[in-house]
């Protein structure tokens, strides 16, 4: 029986795993820093997050980016005490974009929404240490176009802002089509950062779900454009906790390991949200603890669990 073409995919990249891990031994020392990306937990108190996140030994958290005024977000000196009473560090900042702050937006208030959201939310992640700011090139929640411009506008109103990506780096997330209008694949996200042109955004923030639907091969995609990639978003094949659903971690973890991903400054960010066509009305949901704690222990013991499984494969 011959192998179905994801299934030969696969077992090309098994084939450089075990190799790389015969030739390599120390490159596997290092485990793939595991986070979890906050704002999915709603309106829930960044106290009680921190505390579910210490029970379950996560130790880096990825922020929602929060400051949508100069009056409204973290107070960075408040949420750094108490992140670091906790041992937990800020792996990157969450950038939300919707149509009010939309950076292809064709109304021009929009795009200086987006320009000075970023800038609020830059100064927070340099504040709290994140190595990384999520960039959207349009609004999440909007997948028909404008018109055919749209593109050239969001680079426009990215350059303007370009300024402030000198101690955060600035990583674009290609996301289905099913949720916004433009940059969908990690081909098209390279195009708009070869067009935005600046050292500080260079980085790719991948996201396994979308990625189910735009691309032909996570794992493959990962390792093809893994000089690029920061942070990677987790979440099973129905964007629930990690075992739930069909997808295959293992391949993304030998992926992640061949790349190099296993370092100081990369990401693994767990953001299972459900499905549906837009996740940001998830930010303003009444959180349900134990629902929460559900979610957060199966998903870090379904993680960990395959990735000593490969390790020792």
């Amino acid at each position: 029986m011959t192998l179905q073409r994801f299934e030969e995919k696969n077992r090309v990249i098994r084939e450089k795993f075990m190799e790389f891990k015969k030739q390599n031994p120390d490159r596997l020392k290092q485990k793939l820093n595991f986070s979890w990306s906050n704002w999915g937990f709603g309106i829930e108190p960044l106290t009680d997050t921190v505390k579910r996140l210490k029970k379950n030994k996560i130790e880096f958290i990825e922020l929602h980016g929060n400051r949508y005024s100069s009056d409204l977000g973290y107070n960075p000196k408040e949420v750094k005490k108490f992140l670091d009473d906790n041992g937990i560090k800020v792996a990157g900042i969450c950038g939300m974009f919707s149509l009010q702050n939309d950076l292809s937006s064709n109304i021009p208030l929009y795009r200086q929404n987006a320009i000075d959201y970023i800038r609020r939310n830059v100064d927070l992640g340099v504040q709290l240490g994140a190595g990384y700011i999520l960039l959207c090139p349009g609004a999440v929640g909007r997948p028909a176009k404008y018109d055919d411009m749209e593109f050239e506008r969001s680079v426009e109103t990215l350059q303007l802002v370009t300024d402030c990506f000198t101690e955060i780096r600035g990583a674009i997330e290609p996301i289905r089509a099913a949720e916004t209008s433009l940059v969908h694949t990690f081909a098209e996200a390279e195009r708009y950062i070869k067009s935005v042109n600046n050292p500080g955004i260079a980085h790719i923030n991948g996201d396994v779900y979308h990625m189910l639907a735009e691309e032909n091969h996570i794992a493959q995609t990962i390792i093809d454009y893994g000089s690029r990639l920061i942070n990677l978003h987790l979440a099973d094949s129905n964007r629930r906790a990690l075992g739930d659903g069909l997808l295959d971690l293992d391949i993304i973890i030998m992926a992640l390991y061949l790349i190099g991903f296993n370092n100081n400054h990369s990401f693994c960010t767990a953001e299972p949200l459900g499905p549906g066509g837009d996740p940001y009305p998830a930010m303003y949901g009444k959180p349900e603890p134990e629902v929460l704690d559900t979610l957060v222990a199966k998903t870090v013991e379904y993680w960990r669990g395959r990735e000593e499984v490969v390790r020792n494969l």
